[in-house]
Parts: C-alpha cells; sequence; structure tokens
C-alpha cells in the first residue's frame, strides 16, 4: 500500500538487511526511525523482528540468498514508496574454525551470506537510484576484512571480498551521484557469537585440537571487555549515513585504533602480532 506522498518527501526511505533482534540491524532500524526514515526491516523470520519499539518500522521476509525473494522485497517498498534511499547491507555472520577444518560447503555459504549477497541486493536496487541518480549504499563490513585473525578465516576473507566491492562500487556509482560506504565495526555487542556458538563443533580428526581455547576465544573476542555498546554503535553510524556528506569508510568500536596500527606495519609483522595475541598458545 502506497505511502502519504507528503511524508515521502520529507523522509529518506531505508532499506536494512539482517534485523533480528540482538543484531546490529535492529538496532539500526531503531534509531532511523528515531531520525523520522521510512524503515523496512528485513530477516529470513518475521518473528525474530517482533519487538521494535517504533510502531511504524515496517517488517518483511528476506532471505538475502534468495534472487526471487530479493527482488520481491525491493518491488515491494518500490511499489509502495517509489524509491529506496538508503541501503544497509547488515546481515551477515561469522564462519568460526581453523581454515583447516572448515568444509568447502561452509566456505561457499559464508561468501555466500558476506559477500555475494550484499552485491546482489545492491544490483536489485541501484537501478532505481541511478534512474533518480540519487541514493545510498552502505555494507557493513569488519576491521578484520583489513587485518585477518586466525580462527575466523573465511569471514575475514569475505569481508575482505567485500570491502573490495565496497570501493569498486563507489567508483563505479559515481558518475550517477549514487554514494557507497562501507563501515567496518571493531568489536560491537551482538549475538554474533552466541548464534555461531550453537553450532560449531571441532572435527575429531582436527589438527588444532590443542588450540581449541584460543579458537572459543577468538568466537566472543568482539563480545569481551570493551566492545561498544550496540545502541551506541547504532546511533553513531546513522547520524554518519544521513549526514550531507557521508563518508566513502567510517570505523568504529573495539580493535579499531589498533587495526589502523597494523595496517601501517609491514605485513608480516601486522600478522606476526596478530598471531601472538590470538593464536598462540
Amino acid at each position: 500500500m502506497a505511502l502519504d506522498s507528503k511524508k515521502l518527501e520529507r523522509q529518506k526511505v531505508v532499506l536494512v538487511t539482517g534485523c533480528s533482534k540482538g543484531g546490529i540491524g535492529f538496532n539500526l532500524c531503531e534509531r532511523f526511525a528515531g531520525q523520522g526514515c521510512i524503515v523496512y526491516a528485513t530477516a529470513r523470520r518475521l518473528e525474530t523482528m517482533d519487538d521494535f519499539s517504533d510502531p511504524t518500522i515496517h517488517k518483511l521476509v528476506l532471505d538475502v540468498t534468495n534472487e526471487s525473494n530479493i527482488q520481491d522485497v525491493v518491488k515491494t517498498i518500490l511499489d509502495d514508496t517509489g524509491r529506496i534511499d538508503v541501503l544497509v547491507n547488515n546481515a551477515g555472520g561469522i564462519s568460526i574454525g581453523p581454515l583447516l577444518d572448515v568444509s568447502m560447503d561452509q566456505a561457499r555459504k559464508t561468501f555466500e551470506v558476506n559477500t555475494y549477497a550484499p552485491l546482489q541486493v545492491a544490483k536489485a536496487v541501484l537501478p532505481s537510484m541511478v534512474e533518480r541518480r540519487s541514493g545510498l549504499v552502505v555494507n557493513i563490513g569488519s576491521v578484520v576484512g583489513e587485518i585477518p585473525t586466525p580462527w575466523n578465516g573465511l569471514y575475514c576473507a569475505s569481508k575482505a571480498a567485500l570491502h573490495s566491492i565496497s570501493d569498486v562500487l563507489a567508483m563505479e556509482c559515481g558518475p550517477f551521484n549514487v554514494k557507497v560506504m562501507l563501515v567496518a565495526p571493531g568489536g560491537v555487542k551482538s549475538n554474533i557469537s552466541s548464534n555461531q556458538a550453537a553450532t560449531y563443533n571441532m572435527p575429531l580428526d582436527s589438527l588444532y585440537k590443542p588450540y581449541i581455547d584460543k579458537i572459543i576465544a577468538r568466537m566472543n573476542i568482539s563480545q569481551s571487555k570493551g566492545a561498544l555498546d550496540t545502541d551506541e554503535f547504532a546511533k553513531t553510524v546513522v547520524s554518519k549515513i544521513l549526514s550531507p556528506s557521508p563518508p566513502t569508510y567510517y570505523s568504529l568500536g573495539k580493535n579499531t585504533v589498533r587495526i589502523s596500527f597494523l595496517k601501517w606495519l609491514p605485513r608480516a609483522l601486522a600478522l606476526w602480532l596478530t598471531w601472538r595475541s590470538i593464536g598462540k598458545i
């Protein structure tokens, strides 16, 4: 059902993926709504978005790995509002385990969700932005897309790929006055680790059994002491997104200063320091 045209003229229309309660996307939706935006929150199951405090937030089922579902959701929003001003590709997940332990099926699924899905959603939304010569695509990456860590290699690799995609999209969409912003969170409190903990099992023949404590610690590192409050993260990021000139790259959260320092070091030294702090027994 189409929304009031006068309301649409003064409000931004925002689509956010991965909005289950307890995650970053949920809080982003609350903050966008608090700024007067028309918000479309999406997740694979509607019931995971039951507790929004703002009743104006629209909830839609979206599996970001299903192209047909993506097209249907984008069409629904465009039919309702005529446009999408901001797309936030937030859906994603970690993939704990040594690279030699993970299955190729797990590798494919990780890239499907963290890398291919944001590109696929962007491809569905961008034509309408290009037509209007206005819009912003925001991809939620990670600081480990800059400096990888042991025990979560697939996640690091998939986010590094997303970073490159974001940079190239920013260049290629520039001629159409459409902007692309990459957000690289450090440690931010969310349910991302608890979701992984429920499914992680080390293979019986793993070469890394002596490292199990380190692997579990890596699983929970983003939720440890000093992790940024999710709502504070959302508040800051939304203010940047809605600013007159959104940055192309923005990073905040636990360990972002450390990662910035490591990026300036010789690569071998940066990896050695990372292994000593996270990997070495």
